[in-house]
């Protein structure tokens, strides 16, 4: 099961979710017309979000690649919970929302 196919569930635990990944705008707006995709997708170009939030590493001689997380961010702004995942893995949706359900 994908995110998209979970969103109104997520959405009635109160949940925001938001894409973040280093390529552009343009990048984003592309790959949401492609796939159908309604989430928001943030640009990280820099790279400053996922160097702050420990999620850099080297990918293939690239510096600052984000590995692929889900991070919990509560109300305040604190981070909640981080899961961490391989690339080709789907993150366990059920887990995030006990997550959520348990603040």
């Amino acid at each position: 099961m994908l995110l998209r196919d979970r969103e109104p569930e997520l959405a009635a635990a109160g949940l925001r979710v938001f894409g973040v990944s280093r390529d552009s705008a343009y990048s984003h707006r592309a790959w949401k017309e492609a796939l159908g995709i309604s989430t928001p997708l943030l640009s990280d170009w820099n790279g400053d979000l996922t160097r702050r939030l420990g999620l850099a590493r080297e990918w293939r001689g690239l510096a600052d690649v984000p590995e692929r997380a889900a991070i919990l961010v509560g109300e305040d702004g604190t981070v909640r919970g981080t899961w961490r995942y391989a690339d080709s893995e789907v993150p366990d949706f059920d887990e995030l929302l006990a997550a959520v359900q348990a603040l």
